[in-house]
């Protein structure tokens, strides 16, 4: 029976799973949702479809918010229009291999060689240690798993009977993918929006990773205000109220309000920290609370964003000592930037901390400054009186388990802080639904204290197109860096030679070096537009589908899709609409 003489003769007793079976192969071979590329941009209703995350768990809340979009795209359809109406899955990114690797029980170490024979261990899960394979390796189980769960997907998503345009589907981790996203980067480089710079970098120590200002959440964490006693060279103290005591290793200035007349004829002056007796001058700053602590504070490299922003105008150098798996590295008090007054007694009381972890280390600095003659001048405890318990928010990373600290790294940025008005005015240009939402958007991008950093230290992702050759002394020159041709699109630079190298010169003195960093994800789902339109490939494909007419998503994820793909369209495009 077709499903035409179906709608005619209902049966008795009404089979859905046979029916909608039928109705489903009837729209597929009608082509009832192909987008005509042949009518203009006028007659069409394009929809930025969000690629949900292939996390293999589909639940309720997939089906409702999928099914809003489908209901709106049936209305424009109904109502004459050309629909495109694609389907992406996002599954490139940090969810993805952690997934895999709990699933197979197996990390990642890159400089294990390829072999071609491997395969993962269905119960490997049950490991007791995790086995260790390459990179290449890696991401084959990686694109294993997102395969299935690609198909999963779509295997829900049409058994619901949603309206997509199935011959617009795409992955951001496929081929196409990934030239976009090299592309987007090189359109950037070459606008002079995107850098890469040495720098403190907000950095997660359990997936030892770079993260951007939108990966980072407060949550609620117990701590204690611990009054330490400060000595001033010369003679002399003063008391620093501080949350941090593990980090008076790696202080390099204090600091008062310049109005605080309690610590004025201090300024110019120097202090000495205890346990390590480094000299440090003691400077105003308005950042400065007189209200909180005792009202001078240690700025230690690096505590916070405000030790951060306040060491770049300094000239101040860096005390770098948490490393990039969160424990503290050795120190040597005989050389700059660490230089101690008493070296031996530095040493004394840092040697049982290295290697230590940070909470580790906040507990033996507390018990080191309560002893006895632990003060600058030997007379008494540095800590005055007894620890005073607070609960503050933490900074950590949506999905770590340990506070994000600030360690030194090089990096990808897209310079976002220089634009924000313009960023502002984008925003003010689309019609938010509802219409608050587009306050949630207005102060995301006033709140921006940072460049996006783009770059990430995993495996599963868009390579950066990026090569940097290697001095004869055997020097990494990443000043230099040799970008690819966007012809060549997408390349990957630890498997592939830059123009003018052999691929036996990688790593080689006078020979080159591929970047071994990903880009953050949200650098190629904020191309989703991008991505259906064939930008860079099909100018006339563009130009009917970019801008697209509705997206729908989350209201939680405005800091991340919805502004960063507003950025990326503006930085290439100059408008939105």
């Amino acid at each position: 029976m077709s499903p035409q003489k179906e709608m005619q003769e209902l049966p008795k007793k009404y089979q859905h799973q046979d029916v909608e079976a039928r109705w489903a192969e009837y729209w597929e071979n009608a082509k009832s949702y192909r987008w005509d590329a042949s009518q203009s941009r006028d007659e069409t209703f394009v929809v930025d479809t969000p690629p949900p995350t292939v996390s293999g768990s589909l639940h309720v809340g997939h089906v409702f918010s999928y099914t809003h979009t489908d209901l709106i795209v049936r209305y424009q359809r109904m109502r004459g229009k050309n629909i495109m109406y694609p389907m992406g899955w996002d599954d490139n990114g940090l969810p993805t291999e952690r997934r895999v690797q709990n699933k197979f029980g197996i990390t990642c170490s890159p400089e294990l060689p390829y072999d071609p024979a491997w395969q993962p261990a269905p119960d490997g899960a049950e490991r007791k240690h995790p086995e260790a394979i390459s990179r290449r390796n890696f991401i084959e189980a990686c694109t294993l798993v997102t395969s299935e769960d690609e198909k999963a997907f779509e295997s829900l998503w049409r058994h619901l009977g949603l309206s997509v345009e199935w011959q617009q589907q795409y992955a951001t981790i496929d081929e196409h993918c990934r030239a976009t996203s090299q592309r987007s980067f090189l359109d950037l480089i070459a606008k002079g929006l995107v850098y890469s710079v040495e720098s403190p970098t907000m950095w997660d120590v359990t997936f030892q990773t770079a993260l951007a200002q939108a990966d980072i959440e407060d949550r609620p964490q117990p701590g204690a205000y611990h009054d330490v006693r400060f000595g001033i060279d010369g003679g002399g103290s003063f008391v620093i109220s501080t949350t941090r005591p593990e980090l008076i290793v790696s202080v390099i200035a204090v600091v008062a309000h310049p109005d605080d007349e309690r610590y004025q004829p201090l300024f110019g002056k120097s202090a000495i920290t205890p346990l390590f007796h480094a000299r440090v001058p003691i400077l105003p700053s308005t950042h400065a609370d007189p209200e909180k602590g005792s009202g001078i504070m240690m700025v230690s490299t690096f505590g916070d964003a405000a030790d951060v922003e306040w060491w770049r105008s300094s000239g101040l150098p860096i005390k770098q000592v948490i490393n990039r798996a969160g424990r503290f590295d050795p120190v040597d008090f005989t050389e700059e930037p660490f230089v101690s007054v008493a070296p031996e007694k530095a040493k004394a009381a840092y040697d049982e901390l290295v290697g230590k972890t940070v909470k580790q280390v906040r507990k033996r600095v507390a018990e080191l400054l309560a002893e006895e003659g632990s003060a600058v001048d030997g007379q008494g405890a540095a800590l005055v009186g007894a620890l005073k318990p607070i609960e503050h928010p933490v900074k950590f990373y949506e999905k770590g388990d340990l506070p994000v600290e600030f360690v030194t790294t090089r990096q990808w940025f897209i310079r976002l802080l220089d634009h924000k008005q313009e960023l502002l005015a984008q925003g003010e240009k689309i019609q938010w639904h509802p219409p608050h939402m587009q306050a949630r958007y207005s102060n995301w991008v006033e709140g921006l204290n940072y460049d996006w950093c783009i770059s990430r230290q995993r495996f599963f992702g868009v390579p950066f197109p990026v090569w940097y050759p290697i001095s004869t002394a055997g020097e990494v020159l990443f000043d230099e860096p040799i970008f690819a041709d966007p012809a060549r699109l997408p390349v990957d630079p630890l498997s592939e030679a830059p123009p003018g190298y052999q691929a036996e010169q990688r790593g080689e003195p006078g020979g080159f070096a591929g970047d071994p960093d990903i880009m953050d994800t949200w650098a190629t789902s904020s191309l989703t537009p991008q991505i259906v339109s064939k930008w860079g490939i099909d100018e006339q494909r563009h130009r009917k589908l970019f801008p697209m007419d509705m997206r729908p998503q989350s209201h939680e994820i405005i800091r991340t899709w919805a502004f960063y793909t507003i950025a990326k369209a503006w930085m290439h495009e100059r408008e939105i609409s």
